[in-house]
Parts: C-alpha cells; sequence; structure tokens
C-alpha cells in the first residue's frame, strides 16, 4: 500500500509549527536603532517649482538633506564614495525630490538607456521607494538614470520581494548634468498614489549606483540582507500635511484605427473607441472601469522553443491587467497560480474582444482586497465569457499575511463547431484557495526567514462526480532562508489528478514534489580586489506520481559561479536527470520517444559581460545526455550601444539532438533595434525566427509620451511562413492608438 500519508503528515507539521518560529520571531523584533529621518519641506504659497534638474529654487535650500549613504557593494558599511544629497519637498497636490550627485570624475557617469522603464543593469542610477502606508510590506519604486529614463512599479513583501515594473504612473524627473557630476528634480502628484491620509510620515529610501565602480549606496538598510527593497528598513520623511488628491477622478478615453491584412480572411480596417475610468473611493482604495478595452501597443512575447512536455509560461503584459495586479499574487514562491490573468482575453495567443472589464484593488485598514470582473466578446470558435476574480489579505505582525482567492469562468453562449451545428455551451469554473505568508527580518537578529503555506481547489470537471476535493487541489509549505552567502530552501508540493484552475496555470499535475536547495556565496577577501562573490549551489527535485512511483528526479550542481568586481561572471554547472515516460512523447516532428525510464547527465558552461560596456554579450554552451541520446545546447547574445538611445541586440539559440528515435536541430534567431530619441519618444523593432514552426515575425512600435499619461502609437507587425526555402506572408498590419489621461 502506498505509504502517501507521510508526505501529509511531514506538511501538517511544517504548517503547525513554522508560525510559531516567525511569530516568535516577530515578537522580539524590534525598531533599528538607528533609522534615518529627514523632514519635508511645504511650499509656500508664493513658491513654484520648475522641473530642470538644476535645483535653484529657494525651497531646496531648506531644511537638512539626506546625506550618508552607505554602500552595499563592494564594501558593505563604507561611506559611499561620491557625495549624494537627496532633499524632499511638497505642495497640497504633490510630491517632490531634488537630488545631486556629485562626482570626481563626471566624464565617466554612464547612461546609455533612455527607454520607459527599460534595466538600468549598464547604467549609473537613482532609485527610491515610498512607503505610503508605513507598514513595511508594501511601497512604490522609481529610478531615474542622468539620460532621464523614468522607470517605476510597485513593491510588494511577502514569501519574496516583488516589484511590477509594467505599473506605469503619472509623474515626471528633469536631470542637468554639468562639471559637478549630475542632479535632478522630480515631481509625483499624490493623485499618482494610494497612502493612508492620517499619518504625517511615510517610509522612504534612496539607492545610487556609479555603475564604473559597481558600487550601490543606500540612505538606510545598507546591510545586504536588507536592501532599497526592504520598506521595513527604510528611514522616515515626516511633516507631511493636508494632501490631497482631488477628486480622485481619472478618464483615460482611446482612439485606434488599423489596415489589416489576413491571407485567409482578407484586407479589414478596423477603427474602435474605448475609455479606462479610474476612481479613488478613498486614499488607499482604488476601483477602475474599462470600456471596450484595445491592446494594439502591448509588446509581443519573446518566442521560445520548447521541447519539454509540458507548455510554457509567459508573463503578462496588458496594461490593463497589470494595474494593481500585485494584490492576486498567491504563494508567489510555491509555483501555483491559481489566478493567471492571460486566461482572459486571448485564445491561443490570439487577441479575444474585451466589452468591458472592472478592477478594484488597494487597502482597506489591514486588509488588502482585489476584484475583477471581465466580460469577453464573442471569437472565431470562442464563446463569449464572464471572468470573476475575488483576493483579500489580511496583514498580521510586521510582515506577514493570510489570504483567500476565488476566481469563475462562466461561459454564457455556445460555441459554433460548425456553420449550422452548435456544441454545448461551457460549464462554469470555480476556483478557490487560502496561503499564509510569514516573513520576519530578524530571525537570528539580522536574518531573513520566510514560510508559505497555501491549499487550493477547483470544481468538478466536466464529468461531474468522478473525482474528489484531493483529486481536484493542490497544496503545499515553503521554508525560505534568503541571505547573504547562506540561501537556502525546501518545500514540497502535491496537485491533485483533476487539479486544473479554470481561470489559473497550472503545466502538469497528478504529483507530490519535494525540492530542496542550499548556496554558498562566499566573499574572499584575499581577492576582493579582482572577484566580489563565488556562489556554489546543490538543487534536489523528487518528484513522484500519487502512487508513489518516481516521474522526475533532477539533481543540479553549480560547481562555481565567479562574480567579478568589474560586473564579469561565468559559471560552471553540473545536471543529473532522470525522467519517466507513461505514454509516448513526440519531441519533434517524426521523432517519438516510447514509453520508459530514461536517466542523463549534462553539464554547461556559461560567461557574461558587464552591460556596461559598449559592447557585452552572453554565451553558454552545454552537452551531454538527452532523453535515450545526446544533445549540445548553445546561445549567443551580443548586444551594442554605439551612444546613449541607440541599442541593438542579436540572439541565438541552437539546439542540436541526436537520438536513436531520430536527429533534428532547433534554431531562434532573435535581432532587436530601439532608437530612443529621448525619454519621451521612441521607435522600437523585434524580429523573431524559429525553424520548428517555420514563421518569422515582425514588430515595431512607435511611442511618444504627449505627456505623462496620454501616449501615441504606432504599431506594424508582419508575420511569414516558410514554405519551400521562400517566405510567403501570413499576416500583416498597421495601428494608430491615441490616448488621454485627464484627472479632476
Amino acid at each position: 500500500m502506498p505509504c502517501s500519508g507521510l508526505p501529509v503528515r511531514v506538511a501538517l507539521a511544517a504548517v503547525l509549527a513554522a508560525p510559531l518560529l516567525v511569530a516568535n520571531v516577530e515578537a522580539q523584533s524590534t525598531e533599528p536603532a538607528q533609522r534615518p529621518s529627514m523632514a519635508a519641506a511645504r511650499l509656500r504659497p508664493e513658491e513654484v517649482i520648475t522641473l530642470e534638474g538644476r535645483l535653484d529654487e529657494a525651497v531646496w535650500q531648506r531644511g537638512v538633506p539626506a546625506v550618508d549613504f552607505l554602500q552595499t557593494n563592494p564594501n558593505e558599511g563604507a561611506s559611499g564614495s561620491e557625495r549624494t544629497e537627496v532633499r524632499v519637498a511638497y505642495d497640497e497636490d504633490t510630491f517632490y525630490i531634488g537630488a545631486r550627485f556629485f562626482d570626481s570624475e563626471p566624464d565617466g557617469i554612464l547612461a546609455y538607456q533612455k527607454e520607459r522603464d527599460a534595466g538600468l543593469g549598464s547604467d549609473d542610477r537613482f532609485m527610491w521607494i515610498l512607503d505610503t502606508f508605513l507598514d513595511g510590506r508594501t511601497g512604490y519604486f522609481f529610478e531615474i538614470n542622468p539620460a532621464g529614463l523614468m522607470g517605476d512599479g510597485i513593491l510588494r513583501i511577502g514569501s519574496g520581494r516583488t516589484i511590477n515594473k509594467s505599473w506605469d504612473g503619472i509623474w515626471e524627473a528633469r536631470v542637468f548634468r554639468g562639471s559637478f557630476g549630475w542632479s535632478a528634480e522630480i515631481r509625483i502628484p499624490f493623485r499618482t498614489l494610494n497612502f493612508d491620509r492620517d499619518l504625517d510620515s511615510w517610509g522612504i529610501n534612496f539607492q545610487r549606483t556609479v555603475r564604473r565602480k559597481n558600487e550601490d549606496a543606500l540612505w538606510s538598510g545598507h546591510r545586504r540582507n536588507q536592501g532599497l527593497f526592504s520598506p521595513a528598513h527604510a528611514g522616515r520623511v515626516t511633516g507631511l500635511q493636508g494632501m490631497s488628491q482631488g477628486l480622485g477622478l481619472e478618464a483615460k478615453p482611446y482612439a485606434a484605427a488599423a489596415w489589416k491584412y489576413d491571407s485567409e480572411t482578407g484586407t479589414g480596417v478596423p477603427a474602435d473607441v474605448g475609455v479606462d475610468v479610474t476612481y479613488s473611493l478613498n486614499s488607499s482604495l482604488r476601483a477602475a472601469v474599462t470600456v471596450n478595452t484595445d491592446f494594439a501597443e502591448t509588446e509581443v512575447d519573446q518566442r521560445r522553443v520548447n521541447l519539454t512536455r509540458f507548455p510554457l509560461f509567459f508573463p503578462e503584459r496588458r496594461a490593463f491587467f497589470l494595474e494593481g495586479s500585485s494584490v492576486f499574487n498567491f504563494a508567489q514562491t510555491s509555483g501555483v497560480t491559481p489566478f493567471f490573468s492571460r486566461r482572459i482575453g486571448l485564445a491561443d495567443g490570439e487577441p479575444v474582444p474585451i466589452r468591458y472589464g472592472a478592477r478594484l484593488a488597494g487597502s482597506a485598514g489591514a486588509y488588502e482586497l482585489g476584484f475583477l470582473q471581465v466580460q469577453t466578446g464573442r471569437h472565431d470558435a470562442q464563446p463569449a465569457e464572464t471572468f470573476t476574480i475575488a483576493r483579500v489579505k489580511r496583514n498580521f505582525l510586521t510582515q506577514s499575511s493570510i489570504g483567500a482567492i476565488y476566481t469563475r469562468r462562466a461561459g454564457g453562449e455556445f460555441t459554433l463547431v460548425e456553420p449550422g451545428e452548435q456544441a454545448e455551451p461551457l460549464a462554469n469554473g470555480h476556483t478557490f484557495g487560502i496561503d499564509l505568508d510569514m516573513f520576519t527580518s530578524t530571525f537570528r537578529r539580522d536574518k531573513n526567514l520566510q514560510f508559505e503555506a497555501f491549499f487550493v481547489g477547483n470544481t468538478e470537471p466536466l464529468e461531474a462526480g468522478t473525482s474528489s476535493l484531493r483529486d481536484r487541489s493542490a497544496y503545499g509549505v515553503r521554508f525560505n532562508y534568503p541571505n547573504d552567502i547562506w540561501r537556502a530552501h525546501v518545500s514540497f508540493r502535491e496537485l491533485g489528478d483533476d487539479y486544473d484552475p479554470a481561470v489559473g496555470f497550472t503545466s502538469r499535475n497528478g504529483f507530490r514534489r519535494v525540492q530542496p536547495s542550499v548556496t554558498f556565496a562566499p566573499r574572499p577577501e584575499r581577492l576582493s580586489s579582482v572577484v566580489r562573490q563565488l556562489e556554489f549551489e546543490l538543487f534536489y527535485e523528487h518528484l513522484a506520481d500519487l502512487e508513489n512511483q518516481l516521474q522526475t528526479r533532477r539533481v543540479n550542481l553549480k560547481l562555481l559561479g565567479i562574480n567579478f568586481q568589474s560586473g564579469d561572471g561565468f559559471d560552471v554547472d553540473a545536471r543529473n536527470r532522470f525522467e519517466h515516460l507513461d505514454e509516448t512523447f513526440e519531441i519533434s516532428d517524426g521523432v517519438v520517444l516510447p514509453i520508459g525510464d530514461y536517466s542523463f547527465n549534462e553539464w554547461q558552461l556559461s560567461a557574461r559581460t558587464a552591460s556596461r560596456r559598449t559592447i557585452s554579450g552572453r554565451v553558454s554552451y552545454g552537452s551531454g545526455g538527452f532523453w535515450s541520446g545526446d544533445r549540445a545546447q548553445m546561445s549567443v547574445n551580443l548586444t551594442v550601444q554605439p551612444q546613449p538611445g541607440v541599442q541593438f541586440s542579436a540572439d541565438w539559440e541552437r539546439d542540436m539532438v541526436d537520438l536513436p528515435e531520430g536527429g533534428f536541430t532547433a534554431n531562434l534567431v532573435r535581432l532587436e533595434g530601439a532608437w530612443h530619441v529621448s525619454p519621451w519618444a521612441s521607435v522600437t523593432s523585434d524580429l523573431q525566427y524559429d525553424d520548428v514552426s517555420g514563421l518569422l515575425g515582425l514588430y515595431s512600435r512607435l511611442r511618444w509620451i504627449i505627456e505623462p499619461g496620454s501616449d501615441l502609437y504606432f504599431v506594424y507587425t508582419h508575420n511569414w511562413q516558410s514554405e519551400l526555402g521562400r517566405l510567403v506572408t501570413l499576416s500583416r498590419g498597421g495601428t494608430t492608438k491615441i490616448n488621454y489621461t485627464h484627472r479632476f
């Protein structure tokens, strides 16, 4: 008889014991003794700040600036090598930041990037967070560079730290460069933020990066186990009073016109209008309605070649679903996704019209709330559907929470299968779940410790009455110890045979899995002039079916990882893998793996150069066993930044597989080019081809930010199919879209 009760008892014991451990640590935590604080200067009625980046208004001379930045890297606790001064001011409607970044080598300042939200791993930068509820668990993230790039996101602390950088708040920044270094003035309307109106202090923190030195310095929480993204270690800005969000009403209408050609349906000239309306129910809770939503400006997914038996996960890119999406995160480090927004408005990667959507997101006291209601229209054989998602989290202790989620997917129309014929309507699908996140940053005084537990269940599949709740559910626990020098985790997860969240994502079910890992990442003092950190890791996965028959076993060993002070690095990895196939697997056209057990070993070398270089790149090569034969893998990336705002990159991935059942080669090529005229105007293009599907796709977009919140787009797409050595157009088209935001 299978001993399936043991993992259940172990998981139950962990659920009962972990909250007691973390709660005990939380209860012993104390406020940092030296938390820095600064006072915000209130603008006088006659004072106006003109955004030029120069800080020449009188208000910037009042008050004491935030200084005394301490390094996180390369020398933890040392003073920042370049002086930084940050001041804060405000009036009734707006929060201002003025900062000066002195530099002893102003010609060495790096600022390649100009596109909004672009990664700044190549540039000098200034980042800051605002904890507007002073809860140490949520916040707003912002960053700029010396070229005036603006990036932002929503920060949330749970069993992991996440930043939703697809949030685009309405704010402005201007920079100025001179012989002293560079400076910036930033304007953030209070209407852009949710906050607790009863507070006169917010959490705030700043970080400066001097890229040529790979130096990061923070105003507060400089320890490597703390950092900018831990609001609990932020400083304070005081003196905030009389802040207004106006009426809290925001309207964002859009108009779009397109020309499209499809080889099957012919030519069309669609045009459309729609609107998003947002209303602040209070200073911390917002509701939004979207009508006739359009996502023409959304970037295409990066293409990937799938050599696994399971579907690939692609991230959400559409603005309406990204806004406030972090509240819907569920047991985010445990690998379950009961709500996956790409299940709405997309079918096999093709857009489905969205008639309307309603969203509620924000906080109410100790609670975080999220609600989403969406109605999609009919599209080809896809019927109209209604989606409902509800989420609530209750915060407790310092950085912990317990939450619940509910989703519903209902098909209200018949599906046309053949002309004149109808299939049965889609059945309603319901999913419910609870999750517990326990987090403390004071374990053993200054270490991070996390615990997560979850349970998710869904209603009966179409053949009602054939499964139990255990068959239709998933549950698990996870301990995590994410710290500098030593990192470790252990997790247990079980998914039933019929676990299938209707608005969620799961790549595999019908298994129970145990997965521990441990990482040792020392910082050798004798090599510190050249090497920043070494890394050694052991990762293990044991996955069995619900009868305890082994299905997958993975042992990944990082033999050596080196991160140099220059930003370059390389890794050496070895892997052992076991797979059991209980049915045949067609890994490529005509190449079928038979039922049986497979065990194989492989190794991989990878190297990377620092992205601050004009020419940078990554390369990796792996070889070894693969199922019943062998495989060699290669990937190459090359990025060229000839001048600020101009960037070209090329990616090539190649798999060469040799099996007794047949051999094949898979290639994927991606070319990207961008010209960012300024932080307000850019042209980008993406060309992707893989020889598995034989599809070549071009995506080009021009974006002009007329003013924050108002944009003009022109998008052109072209898709070809490779046939008998030539390219045949499948579809092409161009779309123009303009939107405008008006606040009341």
